[in-house]
């Protein structure tokens, strides 16, 4: 939960903006950028989700709240004051850019599925052009969503190949498993604990780092498994700790499943990690047949039914008997489709194009 200055400080400094907002007229020629939000955390700063994104952006793209020319959004990161800022935008011929990520729908949302897709639907409604994070980011937002209003194109999540790099040797012991990202749906973080559990008859050194916030006590779990000393709860990283987290394993599971274009997975296979995943959503335009292997399960949007711990256990064993291959492949994939520069020199070419000239 947000403290009360944090809130006090957001607040004060959105009414701020909006005061010299209003007291502004039409933009001037160039490119400067709005993200829809005061402040981007500072490179180095713990992001989560579509912030990250927008993190590495801003180094190269600052954010002009109170100045600019170009809207580009993040589903994921909508700004509290969604409606007047796009209000604002259509009066003043301020063009919107959308970057679509993942939907509501009834396997996770519920009964809130429509409620989380209404702001997506306007933004998309309203977009002079929108970045779909993936193929399957473009299929479920036509679904559940409705189609874009502007043009648009697939544009993959990217990572900094130069900072995210392989360790200079395999870990010693395990193997290492590693449960990356936020906890924040209670299945993921039970299904990781019960791979490393059907894993250890085959793999009796076997350990897990699990990171981010938990969604709920993991104790409670680790003692009915009897994965004791077993599981190392590592918290929330920053991007410049992010390699040094990687390096101490061997496999990322990822036990999400429908994720649209996780981060942490091209980030993890620049790092040389393969990746063990749930066979749906975006993942396996990711990892491909090379850099990992997906385990099939159930699929949909009524429910999130995800893969059986001992098929992932499988797959796990599968990746470390080809390790080095599999490994090999996915810093190669990393590296040859989703570098950061061409993500960058992407964007500059679309600001270039609808800023007003």
């Amino acid at each position: 939960m947000m403290a009360l200055p944090d809130r006090i400080g957001r607040y004060s400094r959105a009414g701020s903006r909006w005061v010299q907002l209003l007291a502004a007229g039409r933009p001037d020629p160039g490119v400067r950028v709005f993200y829809g939000h005061d402040r981007v955390p500072e490179p180095g700063e713990p992001v989560a989700g579509g912030t990250a994104k927008f993190q590495r952006l801003a180094t190269r793209f600052p954010n002009h709240p109170t100045d600019f020319s170009l809207l580009y959004l993040g589903s994921t990161w909508l700004p509290r004051d969604l409606g007047p800022l796009l209000g604002l935008a259509r009066r003043r011929g301020i063009p919107l850019l959308v970057n679509q990520n993942g939907v509501g729908y009834p396997g996770w949302a519920g009964s809130g599925t429509e409620a989380f897709n209404r702001p997506l639907r306007r933004i998309l409604s309203e977009a002079e052009h929108v970045l779909y994070q993936s193929e399957f980011c473009k299929r479920a937002a036509d679904e559940w969503v409705g189609p874009p209003a502007g043009t648009w194109e697939i544009l993959h999540n990217a990572v900094d190949v130069d900072h995210f790099t392989p360790a200079s040797r395999s870990p010693d012991g395990g193997p290492v498993l590693l449960l990356g990202g936020d906890q924040y749906q209670a299945y993921r973080l039970e299904l990781g604990l019960q791979t490393l559990a059907a894993l250890l008859p085959a793999h009796r050194d076997a350990q897990l780092l699990v990171t981010g916030r938990l969604v709920a006590p993991i104790e409670p779990i680790v003692d009915r498994l009897g994965l004791g000393g077993r599981v190392h709860v590592l918290g929330r990283y920053a991007q410049g700790d992010a390699p040094a987290i990687f390096r101490r394993a061997h496999v990322l599971l990822h036990t999400k499943v429908n994720d649209p274009c996780p981060s942490l997975v091209i980030e993890a296979m620049a790092c040389g990690l393969p990746v063990v995943y749930a066979r749906s959503g975006g993942v396996p335009e990711l990892v491909g047949d090379t850099g990992g292997i997906g385990v099939p399960h159930p699929g949909g949007f009524e429910r999130d039914d995800p893969p059986p711990p001992e098929g992932l256990a499988d797959a796990v064993s599968r990746v470390l008997t080809g390790l080095p291959s599999y490994a090999s492949a996915a810093r190669e994939r990393a590296v040859e489709l989703f570098a950061l520069e061409p993500w960058l020199a992407r964007h500059a070419e679309l600001f270039g194009r609808f800023a007003p000239r």
